[in-house]
């Protein structure tokens, strides 16, 4: 993990090193390290560091693949981290209840992959750019079916 810095970061700091469901451990890191960020950044700030952080996982994302030579490893899980943190930025505030249910709906779209995930995940395949953008580019999809569920939620429910 520590022998490249895009291994630090793709891998979670280490959250994804888990043999049991990384990614989740990865969602659930990603969820503990907003709720810390947002005591030192204002809510712009955080969207600028999702949108940075998007980026440079898509670098970070690249070079660890390559390194593992595999496509689109398991233990790779910033994009997980990015995506958690997009959708409890654009859903904050909310309680732990709501946090909770935003966490599961993003999970069951990055682990099951209903369309248009499924689409994401097979539209950038392999290595090079491609591969990591690839990485990235299904999670963000499955946060932006996460917010259109929440936003149905909260329009006919409130």
């Amino acid at each position: 993990m520590l022998a490249h810095p895009a291994h630090f970061i793709a891998l979670g700091q280490g959250s994804g090193l888990g043999r049991i469901a990384p990614g989740t451990v990865g969602s659930l890191w990603g969820w503990l390290t907003f709720l810390l960020l947002q005591f030192w950044f204002t809510p712009a700030q955080l969207g600028w560091i999702i949108a940075f952080s998007a980026v440079l996982g898509c670098w970070a994302c690249t070079v660890t693949a390559q390194h593992m030579r595999v496509a689109d490893p398991g233990h790779i899980v910033w994009d997980e981290v990015v995506g958690i943190w997009l959708v409890l930025w654009l859903c904050m505030p909310m309680g732990g209840w709501g946090q909770l249910c935003a966490f599961a709906l993003f999970r069951f779209f990055d682990a099951v992959k209903p369309q248009p995930v499924r689409w994401a995940d097979q539209l950038f395949k392999g290595f090079g750019w491609r591969g990591g953008l690839g990485i990235m580019f299904d999670d963000l999809v499955a946060a932006c079916c996460t917010l259109f569920v929440i936003a149905l939620w909260r329009h006919f429910l409130y």
